[in-house]
């Protein structure tokens, strides 16, 4: 079997989606999408793809080292979300081979259903309460996560700092005690001003609390980690299992959160799974990208028996002839072989667009930047 071409599709909302065609016939599809930088992602995919033209799909452990080493220069989101997208289809293309899914050929299932987490839309207002008080009443999901903390200077007023506790009081006070809320910071917090929050936060027992502080400031982590009873979560921001060796040697947090579309893909993430089990913390995949990446993440999650949760933007409506279905907050573990998908190619093509979504921008009262 041999690869034979590929092509690359930038689909809206923010998604490039990857399809690697070979000689037999099989099709990997893959997503190695980076939010604000596809395009970027996109000509890096083209320029490892010529490396496996002509090249057999199924070795695929050859191929992450060769693109990944091979360049001199590796590792950062653009170089990695392009190699997962790839390692992603080729996984795909070798479930197909054998007429297994994924996870069988990482050990098989360790359980039957996944549970997933819900997102609160909007903007971080009242609006956060209504909308997941909605959806708890309609038993859609068991947990919800939400992004209670506005973009924020290095120290603030005790006004920002109580409107973060009413918001996340008042959505607790909602939903109740038997559902899970998870607050996703988003690096938007000083380390001061995230041990401020944390200690505050507790009474309302957060699900964890994502990226209190920018990834890469280990040590801040571990500080916040061991002030307060929140279960600490954070590396969506963070590639290849060596960027995660410190946290997780140092027990900087309770759940990595790896993005099978940015860290190296469905077996990289499996590896830093194993790193984290080691230590006794759990992963909950990052995913807030397209149906692809959604997959792959199932895949992982269906076999790794340190998984907590999963997160998702999308359940493939419009794009897979059979989006996943949810029942009870979960999603049952597929047995199709591969990535367990079809993609809906005549859907996906109405949704092209050029692929430049940009991220939002945020500024301070002084004009300064603040972060996303």
């Amino acid at each position: 079997m041999k690869i034979i071409r590929f092509e690359t599709f930038h689909v809206r909302p923010r998604w490039l989606l990857l399809k690697i065609e070979t000689d037999t016939g099989l099709v990997g599809w893959g997503e190695p999408t980076l939010e604000g930088r596809a395009q970027t992602v996109e000509a890096a995919v083209r320029e490892m793809m010529r490396e496996l033209i002509g090249q057999d799909p199924r070795r695929i452990e050859q191929h992450w080292q060769t693109l990944h080493r091979g360049g001199f220069y590796r590792g950062g989101p653009v170089l990695t979300s392009a190699l997962s997208g790839i390692e992603q289809a080729l996984w795909d293309i070798l479930g197909k081979h054998l007429g297994v899914p994924v996870h069988q050929l990482l050990g098989g299932r360790v359980r039957d259903r996944i549970r997933l987490y819900g997102w609160s839309q909007g903007e971080p207002t009242g609006d956060y309460v209504e909308n997941v008080q909605k959806s708890v009443t309609a038993g859609e999901f068991t947990a919800y996560k939400l992004v209670p903390v506005p973009a924020m200077g290095p120290i603030e007023t005790p006004a920002v700092v109580d409107r973060v506790v009413e918001l996340v009081a008042s959505v607790r006070a909602k939903i109740g005690r038997e559902v899970d809320l998870a607050l996703d910071f988003h690096g938007r917090a000083s380390p001061a001003m995230a041990r401020v929050l944390v200690k505050l936060l507790e009474p309302y027992h957060p699900f964890f609390i994502e990226e209190p502080v920018l990834p890469g400031d280990t040590a801040s982590l571990i500080e916040i980690a061991r002030s307060t009873t929140i279960p600490i979560a954070t590396g969506e921001r963070l590639f290849t299992r060596w960027q995660f060796q410190e946290l997780i040697e140092r027990q900087a947090v309770a759940v990595v959160q790896p993005d099978i579309s940015h860290c190296g893909g469905i077996w990289e993430a499996r590896k830093i799974a194993a790193m984290a089990e080691s230590r006794n913390i759990a992963i909950a995949p990052h995913c807030p990208l397209g149906p692809i990446a959604l997959a792959a993440s199932l895949q992982l999650a269906a076999c790794t028996p340190n998984f907590l949760i999963q997160e998702h933007l999308t359940l493939g409506e419009g794009l897979l002839v059979e989006p996943f279905h949810v029942v009870d907050g979960h999603v049952a573990v597929s047995e199709q072989p591969g990535l367990g998908v079809e993609v809906d190619e005549q859907a996906l093509r109405s949704r092209i667009f050029a692929g430049d979504w940009r991220a939002p921008q945020f500024r301070l009262p002084d004009g300064s930047f603040a972060e996303w």
